[in-house]
This record gives structure tokens, sequence and C-alpha cells, in this order.
């Protein structure tokens, strides 16, 4: 009995140990198949121009734009374009009220005649009123001088036989003096009426007097502003009987075939920025689409913009057509440096481990890891200098639960 007893606890116990090992080996099996199933996504090591770029935003504007102000208080009296339309050089843009605009250039010109016949005055010696008074009282004093002449010689003559006494002979060259006093002031007076000073100051009011013109006949045109180049009307803010104050923008028009960028770069980025390097601009309006150009002028000082410190960079763009239109914000991408030819891999394919970078490479139907000496990195590859040859393939993330490990069987997704 007690036999029988010890015989059916060896058997059950050896039927738990070899459950236990089954239990095991089914562990190991169900682990080995599912290392089999471990599914990559792989990327083939390759060549390709490797670039550095930095993105960032900035804001379009023309290279010349012209905006266009009321120069006074005044109604809108037609407006003969619509924004987007295409404009001729010197073509009408709009038309404001005008009539105080000329009756201040009537008085400009006005001023300005007063003016040039006060100057012509100082220059010709007086007015034409003027030099003839001069003249017909030049010609009364010499008569006068040559009559008190006359008188003197006669009483000189009559003095020496005693029929004039020496007081009137004293009197009639009293009486010649005077006369000559007299011609000499006609003579100055006919010739230099006015000093170099009266003449400086009757130039100096005709030069202020054509400056009031010009500025008078400036608002004149003004209130019919012409296109100055060809161009396209982007704005428009007034409409026909509005009234306008001075100083309201009233149109907006430039060549938006000739447009640039205002780009902002952080402040740790301006180092790597210089004139000539390539860009690429984006505007989310249009998706899809993109323009070229070029750093035109890398930034000179750091601003404030919002939160950031950051330097303005114009951009010029080489591709505009007049579809990208002026004011909007857009993004621009920068190619720093240029490496063509390059050995490279996706970042993702990239690992490390205490500062050591590896990849794990394609061998057969399992990883291989590999360590690897890395160059240039950009946001999407990282140049491989050595580690890797032409043709080798790196696992760039695992579609399955497990990580990717070195020399787990592994089914290949491209």
């Amino acid at each position: 009995m007690a036999e029988d007893k010890n015989r059916s606890n060896r058997l059950r116990l050896w039927l738990w140990r070899s459950l236990g090992l089954i239990l095991v080996i089914v562990f190991f099996v169900t682990r080995y198949l599912l290392r089999e199933q471990l599914t990559v996504r792989v990327a083939e090591v390759g060549h390709e121009e490797l670039r550095m770029t930095i993105s960032t935003n900035g804001h379009v504007e023309p290279n010349a734009e012209y905006d266009f102000y009321s120069p006074l208080s005044s109604t809108v009296k037609s407006v003969n374009v619509m924004p987007g339309d295409t404009v001729k050089p010197g073509q009408l843009l709009l038309a404001l009220d005008d009539v105080d605009a000329r009756a201040h250039e009537a008085t400009a010109l006005s001023g300005v005649k007063t003016a040039q016949a006060a100057l012509d005055a100082a220059l010709h010696n007086g007015t034409q009123e003027q030099q003839q008074m001069a003249a017909a009282d030049l010609t009364r004093a010499k008569l006068d001088r040559d009559q008190a002449q006359r008188d003197l010689d006669a009483l000189t003559r009559l003095n020496s036989t005693g029929a004039a006494s020496a007081g009137e002979v004293a009197a009639a060259r009293s009486r010649l003096q005077t006369a000559e006093a007299s011609l000499n002031a006609s003579q100055i007076a006919s010739t230099n009426r006015y000093s170099q000073a009266d003449v400086e100051r009757a130039r100096a009011s005709l030069a202020d007097a054509e400056a009031n013109l010009a500025a008078a006949r400036s608002v004149v045109e003004k209130m019919a502003p012409r296109a100055p180049a060809a161009g396209t009307v982007f704005d428009v803010e007034v409409s026909r009987t509005e009234f306008a104050e001075q100083g309201k923008l009233i149109l907006k028009m430039a060549d938006l075939t000739k447009e640039r960028v205002r780009a902002y770069f952080d402040e740790p980025d301006i180092g790597r920025l210089a004139a000539g390097q390539k860009i690429v601009i984006k505007w989310d309006a249009k998706p899809g689409k993109e323009w070229h150009g070029h750093v035109d002028r890398p930034p000179i000082t750091v601003v404030t913009y919002g939160t950031r410190h950051v330097g303005q960079v114009l951009i010029s763009i080489d591709d505009a057509d007049g579809t990208l239109l002026p004011d909007t914000n857009v993004n621009v991408t920068v190619t720093t440096s240029s490496e063509p030819g390059v050995m490279s891999i996706p970042r993702e394919a990239l690992f490390s481990q205490n500062g050591q970078p590896y990849v794990f490479k394609v061998s057969g139907n399992t990883l291989e890891r590999a360590p690897v000496v890395t160059g240039i990195v950009n946001l999407t590859r990282v140049a491989i200098l050595s580690g890797l040859k032409d043709g080798d393939q790196v696992a760039t993330a695992s579609l399955s639960a497990q990580p990717l490990q070195e020399g787990v069987p592994i089914k290949v997704v491209r």
C-alpha cells in the first residue's frame, strides 16, 4: 500500500516536471516564432547632395512700393482703377476735388511774379517808372548845375568891372555847389539805388516764392495721382464721393514682378548666413507652390521681434511672377551649406550608445550592429564617413512590438 502511494507521488512529480519542461519549450518556441515575425523598415545607403538648412518666417514687400496719400482734405471725384488692375506709367489712378489746391497754386504764382519783379527792380536799379523818374531827375539836375555855372561865370565877370558885388558872387557859387550836390545824388540814384544786400534779399524772396509755387503745384498733381511706373494696384482705400481727410492713405501699387522678403532669423542662426545663399519661399495660401531667391543682405543688427531676438535678412525673389502678394507672411528656408555626392542615411537609422554612433545593418535575414563615423547632419539625413558602403541596407524602424536588436531574424518592409 505504501509502495503504491510512493509510486503515485513519483508519477505525479514526473508529470509536473514534464509539464514544466513542456511550458519552457513552448515559451522558447513562441519567442523564436515571434522573433521570426519582427518586421522592420529599411533604407538603402547611397550618395546624394546633403544640404544644411535653416527655416523661419518672413514678410513679403515690393522692391519699390508706391503709396498715395490725400494731400488735402477733399472729396473723391473718381476712382479709375480697382485692386488687381495692371497699370501703365502715367495712367490716371483717381482724382480728388482740386478747387482749393488750384487756388493755392494761383496765390503762389502771384507771389512768384511779385518777387521776380522786385528782383528785376533790384538788378536794374528800379522799376521802369523809377528809372524814367531817375532819368528826368538827372536831366533836371544837370540843367540846374549848368545854369548855376553860367550865373557864377557872369557874376564873376561883372564883379571884375565893379558891376556886381562880392556877396552876389558868393551867393552864385553857393547855388552852384548845391546844384552839383543835387546832380551827384541824381547820378547815384540812377545807377546804384539798391545795395548788394537788397539784391540778395530780393533773390531769397524769389526763391521762397518759387518753392511755395512748386509745393502748390505738387499738391495739384497729387490731387490726381498717376502711376509713376508700370505695376499692379493692390489696395484702394477710398471710393467715389467719399471724403478723404489730409494724410489719408488712398491707394497702393507696386511692380509685383520685383519683390523681396524681409525674413527674421533667430540670433543663434545669424552666424551661418551669408549673401548669395539660396532660399526657398512657401506661402500657406498656395500649397504646393514655391518661389526661389537668394540672401541679398545678411543682418547687421539684432532686434526684438515679439518674444524673439532676430536679425532681419533681405531676400531677393528671383522668380517673382506677380502671384505672391505684398504684406503676406511666408515661410523661408535657406541653404547654408551643400555637399554633393555625400554617402548618407536617414536620421532615424542612426543610434548612439555612450556617445558612439551605430546602425542596424541588414545582414541576410538578421540585423547586425555596425559602428559608423558620421559627418554633417541636417533635418532628415546624416552623412556617413565610414562603416557602411554603397548598397548596404539599414533598419530605420521596427513595425513590431519588439525594438530593433542585433541578431534578430527580420521581415523587411520597404
